[in-house]
């Protein structure tokens, strides 16, 4: 909602509609709401967010560009199929940066921050506990995005959603296994000693629970997910 000015009119939203599409369509990829190969059409996209077909246009040209969608021959766009060996890869990016994100944020996050990320760490609790993978897996990035944002570095943060965008469609594995009860992800979860780190402005602390936490959600979806067969 759009903030109330001095004199009580509603301030003006000047953030241009291209980047509103781009931004919503970023965070479907990094929560994992997009499927590996599902095919993409600006048509049906447009339809759903309400909007022309020219700006979900100019979010796909981005998002190719980041490698985060792949053109198809008929103008559409396919979210990447991409390998073991190179989910691996992306994994061992993401601890390389997200580490150090969440150190250098534990130094910086003050009594509201702190309080936002208390909140999302108990609502990515609930969402596993009841059982519901999408909620769970917008939670999960929401919660790990409200300490990232933290680290004072912005193309850090560049860095990490980027990876995020090509393994966000890969992380809806991690429910894979635990379809009788979700709750048991809890198991290779480790948000709460993050913030229990956090709390305790302990960073190398909190750096090493955050990569704990990527490392065995990624071995879980190693061991459970569908990849392409390697080439021979």
């Amino acid at each position: 909602m759009a903030d109330r000015t001095h004199f009580g009119l509603t301030a003006i939203d000047t953030v241009p509609l291209h980047e509103k599409v781009y931004l919503e369509l970023v965070r479907a990829l990094m929560s994992g709401q997009f499927l590996p190969g599902q095919k993409l059409t600006s048509r049906k996209l447009a339809k759903e967010l309400g909007t022309s077909d020219m700006p979900v246009r100019s979010a796909f040209m981005r998002l190719q560009a980041l490698r985060a969608l792949s053109p198809m021959p008929n103008g559409s766009v396919e979210v990447p199929v991409i390998s073991a060996e190179r989910f691996s890869q992306l994994t061992a990016v993401r601890t390389l940066l997200e580490g150090p994100a969440t150190e250098l944020a534990t130094k910086l996050i003050n009594g509201n921050n702190l309080r936002a990320i208390r909140r999302h760490c108990t609502e990515l609790t609930l969402a596993a506990r009841k059982g519901d993978i999408d909620d769970y897996l917008r939670k999960n990035h929401d919660f790990k995005f409200s300490i990232y944002r933290h680290c004072g570095n912005e193309q850090m943060i560049f860095l990490i959603e980027t990876v995020w965008m090509q393994v966000g469609p890969f992380l809806r594995n991690l429910g894979m296994g635990f379809e009788d009860d979700l709750s048991s992800i809890l198991d290779i979860d480790y948000h709460e000693e993050v913030v229990a780190a956090i709390e305790a402005q302990d960073g190398a602390r909190a750096r090493a629970a955050i990569v704990r936490d990527i490392d065995e959600g990624a071995a879980h979806i190693l061991r459970q997910g569908k990849f392409p067969e390697a080439r021979s």
